[in-house]
């Protein structure tokens, strides 16, 4: 590894790693601290708001992460794509084994929400979030993935490239569909 001291923030998490993989086990505490909300909020949002499943898969992302930390190195990719990859696989098996319905609530929308500019504001924005949410649930799975970890996670193309792996140019290409397919389903007041 070159010593750039650029790469040491990058690093970090990577070295809590292997830590970890070693025998440390208040480094796989700080990892789970660091990455549990972030996880979560994926989570959360992908099955629709249901916090109490949302909490357990969150559980079951880092139970699957711990039993197969010995095997996990290092290609580039930042840790916490890792955790998110977990827990993607863990939602796509359950949809698929059970056929369970994404239906999109603006419960967490309402719980999060900061701005208080009034209640007429208050309305508009619950109305917007609550549609949006609701075009983007009739997405397909990789273009509502992509749509989550780019504009809701706030993850960059190389990110969200990762977690899906895919290349750069195929999620752009995905971004791009599912950005004109959400132009054709969302209703005029919000275009």
């Amino acid at each position: 590894m070159t010593g750039g001291q650029h790469d040491n923030a990058a690093d970090e998490p990577w070295q809590l790693v292997k830590a970890a993989q070693e025998g440390d086990t208040e480094a796989f505490g700080v990892l789970y601290d660091n990455y549990v909300d972030m996880v979560f909020r994926y989570v959360l949002f992908r099955v629709g708001g249901d916090r109490a499943f949302a909490e357990d898969v969150t559980s079951e992302t880092f139970l699957r992460a711990l039993r197969s930390i010995g095997s996990v190195s290092y290609q580039g990719r930042d840790v916490g794509a890792w955790f998110v990859t977990i827990a993607r696989n863990i939602v796509f098996d359950h949809v698929k084994s059970s056929r369970y319905r994404l239906e999109v609530t603006t419960a967490e929308l309402q719980d999060n929400r900061e701005e208080t500019s009034g209640p007429e504001q208050e309305v508009m924005t619950e109305a917007t979030n609550a549609e949006l949410l609701r075009c983007v649930s009739q997405l397909g799975d990789d273009q509502r993935d992509c749509i989550v970890l780019r504009f809701i996670e706030g993850k960059s193309v190389s990110e969200v490239a990762q977690i899906m792996d895919r290349n750069e140019g195929a999620v752009k290409a995905l971004q791009h569909r599912a950005v004109r397919r959400l132009a054709q389903i969302l209703p005029s007041w919000l275009r």
